[in-house]
């Protein structure tokens, strides 16, 4: 311990790709024009809800809900990463760095959440449609929002809080383009044993949930549409359900390649999960409102 430097740590240093930095500059051009496609079209998709009359329907209330969160992660990831790509600019503050680990991990959880509400919402539409409207009313999406931003940030706030109160020595240089807690973490000289177990028995909790409860409703969903025997009604039924289970498909696909790539860590090149964690900020946030546009007939006549 008398080797370690005691003065406190004030900022951080971000060492975005280390084994390819010359690539930098090459990459943050397809990131900056999903950046922006990412923006524009939750924008629109917002926008669009909001003067649209025919689209003050929950459905909609929900999927404006997904559009504000996928804004706020991308706003709170990118402009960093291209800060770095393009001025070299990696230092980032104490306070900033946790901010940032926050929001990461907080809304990531509460899309899964938002993915399980928007679930529910086809499971009552299919399965209880003379119920639909008495069930799922503007009154049950504050609550449910409610629910969605209470659950994932209380469960989410120890995260950056158990990382902030660790001790920091004089290493202060991040390998990671964004502040992720196992990154963090590994800087400091305290035991971080119970601020990993927390992180990975926190996070599988919130997300496996959510799966499991997506897969009920789904269940349930695909069991109704069987037993119909009208003809095109079963494929009018699930074309209800298509476009939020294209994006379910999106979420849970790059996650679980994220998830795959870490637990191989020491086979393949260090940079790899890297990227893939700046692309799972970038790739379902532009493509959610794209497939929602494309796919439903009330959005592109809004639009």
């Amino acid at each position: 311990p008398s080797n370690y430097s005691t003065a406190p740590v004030s900022e951080f240093l971000l060492i975005c790709l280390p084994n390819y930095q010359s690539w930098q500059h090459w990459l943050s051009l397809p990131l900056s024009l999903l950046f922006l496609l990412a923006m524009g079209a939750n924008a629109t998709l917002l926008l669009t809800i909001q003067l649209e009359a025919s689209l003050h329907e929950p459905m909609y209330y929900l999927l404006s809900l997904l559009s504000l969160l996928d804004i706020v992660l991308c706003l709170t990831v990118i402009p960093k990463v291209l800060a770095i790509f393009w001025f070299d600019l990696r230092s980032i503050s104490f306070s900033a760095c946790f901010l940032q680990m926050f929001i990461m991990n907080s809304f990531l959880t509460m899309e899964s959440c938002t993915f399980m509400v928007m679930a529910y919402d086809r499971y009552v539409a299919i399965c209880h449609p003379l119920r639909y409207p008495s069930i799922i009313t503007d009154r049950f999406v504050v609550r449910a929002t409610i629910f969605v931003v209470a659950r994932n940030g209380l469960f989410s706030l120890p995260v950056p809080v158990l990382s902030s109160r660790l001790t920091y020595c004089a290493e202060n240089t991040i390998k990671n383009c964004i502040c992720t807690n196992l990154s963090v973490s590994k800087l400091s000289c305290d035991d971080i044993t119970f601020n990993r177990l927390y992180q990975f028995v926190a996070g599988w909790t919130l997300l496996g949930s959510d799966l499991i409860l997506i897969v009920l409703s789904y269940s349930f969903i695909l069991k109704a549409v069987l037993r119909i025997k009208a003809e095109g009604a079963a494929a009018k039924a699930l074309s209800t359900c298509g476009s939020h289970f294209i994006l379910i498909l999106f979420f849970s696909t790059v996650l679980l390649v994220l998830v795959i790539t870490n637990l191989a860590r020491k086979r393949i090149p260090p940079d790899v999960p890297i990227l893939l964690n700046i692309l799972h900020h970038l790739i379902p946030p532009a493509l959610n409102p794209i497939v929602y546009g494309v796919r439903t007939k009330d959005i592109k006549q809004g639009i």
